[in-house]
């Protein structure tokens, strides 16, 4: 019987970091799998978890969370019958609704095989000082699904985030335990918590389109060195690209390309002659981290609350590669 937990969070909570660390300190000898959903097209999650060690099955292009659902039951599914892990994480989008996948996972046809414990999402409470994340459906049923809420990226907080928090506390009306976390290291006790919080919750509405991954695949040829990809749904939209094992970038310059695009979130995994890099910036929150692995490519996307200029913006990043291009 494998157990399942749920990590939900909005975009930025700090989900994949809150999954790399209950990975890396998994108990010995037990085997975990990761199913991971993303907005974008690109897959940069998957890049991210892949030195992890746990089984990984990427769903690209935020389909986890579909009303009709299939992508997630072949994942699941496979994941279940093929890898039989002790332990499944499951990471939807940070723009998706739980609704479906809760009620996947609680369906009968799958209580012979897996054991839902308690579901856990990601918050950083400044989000809840910005109407636009505030207002939206699935950051506040992200909430009301979640048995515990942890209150992420404390070392960032200020005076208002903190009150938000706990006016927000003072409001919740299922009094869930709230854990305050930094890097997203919390307990591993928590994923072995029940499930208590069945609230009822509305049935979302599907709003996602895949304008340009129809057009052009992401399998690279011999007479392709890059590919974009875009989609857009729930009011953003997002724009990626992939590079060969060739391709090297200008660190200086990608960093500066990264914090300085006028965009919401930019996420990657990036080789540069300094080597493997990840970047990862929310709004002003900027992080870059030296990786060890060797992914056979590189990845970055962006994700607005609107259609950017992405042009303009390759343009500028395809400036910075150091390689001979085709």
């Amino acid at each position: 019987m494998t157990r399942v937990n749920l990590i939900t969070g909005f975009l930025g909570s700090g989900k994949t970091t809150t999954l790399l660390h209950l990975l890396a300190n998994k108990p010995e000898g037990e085997k975990w799998a990761v199913l991971v959903n993303e907005f974008g097209e690109i897959g940069i999650d998957g890049a991210l978890l892949a030195e992890s060690g746990a089984v990984l099955k990427e769903i690209p292009g935020g389909c986890m969370c579909c009303v009709n659902g299939l992508p997630m039951q072949v994942g699941l599914n496979m994941l279940l019958k093929q890898a039989k892990p002790d332990r499944l994480l499951i990471e939807p989008t940070g723009l998706g609704h739980p609704k479906q996948i809760l009620d996947m996972l609680s369906s009968p046809v799958y209580q012979p095989w897996l054991t839902l414990n308690a579901s856990l999402c990601l918050l950083d409470p400044r989000q809840l000082n910005e109407i636009r994340i505030r207002e939206n459906e699935n950051f506040r049923d992200q909430l009301a699904a979640a048995d515990f809420i942890i209150a992420n990226k404390e070392d960032r907080w200020d005076d208002s985030a903190r009150m938000a928090l706990q006016q927000w506390q003072t409001q919740d009306a299922l009094s869930r335990p709230v854990v305050v976390a930094r890097f997203g290291q919390i307990a591993q006790e928590l994923l072995d918590q029940p499930r208590k919080n069945v609230t009822k919750l509305p049935q979302s509405p599907h709003h996602h389109s895949h304008p340009e991954s129809q057009l052009s695949k992401l399998a690279l040829t011999s007479a392709s060195r890059w590919r974009r990809s875009m989609n857009q749904g729930q009011g953003y939209y997002s724009c990626g690209w992939i590079f060969d094992a060739e391709t090297c970038f200008d660190t200086i310059g990608l960093l500066e390309w990264v914090r300085l695009a006028p965009v919401t979130r930019i996420k990657g995994v990036m080789r540069t002659q300094e080597g493997l890099v990840s970047v990862n910036r929310q709004g002003q929150d900027f992080n870059i981290e030296t990786r060890q692995a060797t992914p056979p490519d590189s990845r970055i996307e962006i994700i607005h609350e609107e259609e950017a200029d992405w042009n303009l913006l390759q343009a500028s990043l395809l400036k910075l590669r150091l390689t001979l291009q085709v």
